[in-house]
C-alpha cells in the first residue's frame, strides 16, 4: 500500500516541476500550419505583379485560343508557386518550432525546473543551428550562427518571462478556484452533519 503512494507523490512533484512546458507535438503542428499559411500568402501576394503582366498580354492578343492558353498557364504557374511556398514555409517553420520546443522541454527535464533560462537557451541554440545550415560560405554561416544566437536569446528572454508570468497567474487562479470549491464542499458536509444530528434528536 505504501509503494503506490510514493509513486503518486513522485508524479505530482514532476508535474509541478514541469509546469508551463508546451506540448511538443501540438506546437509543431501549429508551426507547420502557420508556416504554410505564411508561405502561401507570401507567394500569392508576389503573384499579383505577374498576373498584371498576363493581363497585358491578354489585351494585346486577339486570338481567343491564345488568351485561354495564357490564362491557363498563368493559373497553373500561380497554383504551383503558392503550393510550393506553402510547403516550404510549413517545413521551415515546423522544423524551427519542433527544434525550439524540443530543446526547451529537454532542458526543463534535465534541469528539473522550467524557467526563462530554458526558453533563452532553446531559442539561442535553435537560431544558431538554423544560421549554420543557411547557404553560403563557412565564414558567412558562422556569422549567421553568432547573430542568430544573440538575437534568439534577446527575443526569447522577454517572451519566456511573459509566458511564465501568465502561467503563474493561471495556476494561481486554478488554486484559488480549487480552494473555493473545497471550502464549499466542507461547508456542505458540515450542514449535512448538522441536519443528520437534528434528525437524530427529533427521532429520539
Amino acid at each position: 500500500m505504501e509503494a503506490p503512494e510514493k509513486q503518486e507523490d513522485t508524479g505530482d512533484t514532476r508535474t509541478q516541476k514541469l509546469a508551463g512546458t508546451v506540448n511538443w507535438g501540438t506546437a509543431t503542428v501549429i508551426g507547420v500550419f502557420a508556416g504554410m499559411l505564411y508561405g502561401g500568402s507570401k507567394e500569392a501576394s508576389a503573384s499579383v505583379s505577374k498576373d498584371a503582366e498576363v493581363m497585358l498580354k491578354l489585351g494585346s492578343t486577339p486570338d481567343k485560343r491564345e488568351q485561354y492558353r495564357l490564362m491557363r498557364d498563368a493559373m497553373e504557374k500561380r497554383f504551383v508557386r503558392v503550393t510550393r511556398g506553402s510547403i516550404v514555409g510549413g517545413v521551415r517553420l515546423g522544423m524551427f518550432t519542433a527544434a525550439f520546443y524540443g530543446l526547451q522541454n529537454l532542458l526543463a527535464e534535465k534541469r528539473g525546473v522550467h524557467d526563462v533560462y530554458n526558453v533563452v537557451g532553446a531559442g539561442s541554440a535553435t537560431a544558431a543551428t538554423f544560421g549554420l545550415i543557411l547557404p553560403g560560405s563557412l565564414r558567412w554561416r558562422l556569422r549567421n550562427a553568432m547573430l542568430g544566437s544573440g538575437l534568439g536569446a534577446a527575443i526569447c528572454f522577454p517572451l519566456g518571462w511573459l509566458h511564465l508570468k501568465l502561467v503563474e497567474k493561471a495556476n494561481e487562479g486554478n488554486l484559488s478556484t480549487t480552494s473555493e470549491v473545497s471550502d464549499a464542499m466542507e461547508a456542505k458536509s458540515d450542514i449535512g452533519a448538522a441536519v443528520e444530528r437534528l434528525e437524530g434528536n427529533l427521532n429520539k
